[in-house]
């Protein structure tokens, strides 16, 4: 890679890196898991970097994507120890909505990777669901159905606080 070229890299890392993290970090539901994800798919990203300079984030989003929607296939080969979930501690101090986050986030661990990754890319990224069609690599009514079962399932696990969740 020549010194531009590491320049431009390097300046991409810096500006997008958090973003990316974020993104991981909501697919993935642990943050060692994420910054692995997002430095896998910076490494990834690096050795082609000559040829995606016009398109890098997508690119970059995109091997994100595909390494965590593939990862169920290396974690069913070694399978994680699954440990008792914490208490659930609901105070009535003002943690309502850090209790609801903790709920969402666990409703959402237990979605399937491609569901999870569906309701990400639609929902926080949003994308309409041809993009994310095109990044998952399926079709626009997988999408559609696997985002419709995934709202199913956290709508079944997620309680409404005096209102009915957003569809």
């Amino acid at each position: 890679m020549d010194a531009r070229a590491e320049e431009e890299f390097t300046r991409f890392v810096a500006e997008r890196t958090p973003a990316l993290l974020r993104v991981a970090y909501t697919l993935t539901g642990s943050q060692h898991a994420a910054e692995d994800l997002v430095q896998n798919a910076l490494a990834k990203a690096m050795l082609r970097w000559r040829t995606i300079n016009e398109h890098p984030e997508a690119y970059v989003r995109q091997i994100l994507y595909n390494d965590y929607v593939s990862g169920w296939r290396w974690r069913r080969r070694r399978p994680e120890t699954v440990m008792a979930d914490p208490p659930h501690r609901s105070t009535g101090d003002g943690t309502e909505e850090t209790d609801d986050r903790l709920v969402l986030r666990s409703a959402l661990l237990r979605l399937p990777p491609r569901q999870r990754a569906v309701i990400v890319l639609r929902y926080l990224e949003d994308l309409p669901e041809r993009d994310v069609a095109a990044l998952l690599g399926c079709s626009e009514g997988t999408v559609a159905s696997q985002a419709s079962r995934a709202l199913a399932k956290l709508r079944a696990v997620v309680p409404a606080r005096g209102t009915e969740v957003a569809r």
